[in-house]
């Protein structure tokens, strides 16, 4: 499922397809903002979404074998809740 499909299933069951267009928007919007503060976003039921620190490591150019420093970096991180876990056994 892409965006363009959870908005229509979205606006199946409560708005008109702009609306919905419009919430699932925000949602993620809000969830990248939270990110980037470095906070998290717990849905209870589904799951939790974070920022984790990823350490500097030392990384290989596929290309030329070439070993190069990857530098450190903030990456989301998502963690399925136990709802979400059970719904996909």
């Amino acid at each position: 499922m892409n965006k363009g499909e959870l908005i229509n299933e979205v606006a199946k069951v409560a708005c008109s397809k702009k609306e919905a267009e419009l919430v699932v928007k925000s949602v993620l919007d809000t969830i990248g903002k939270e990110l980037k503060k470095k906070k998290e976003v717990a849905l209870i039921g589904f799951g939790t979404f974070r920022a984790a620190k990823r350490k500097a490591r030392i990384g290989k150019n596929p290309q030329t074998g070439e070993k190069l420093k990857i530098p450190a970096k903030w990456v989301p991180v998502f963690k399925a809740g136990k709802a979400l876990k059970e719904l996909v056994r």
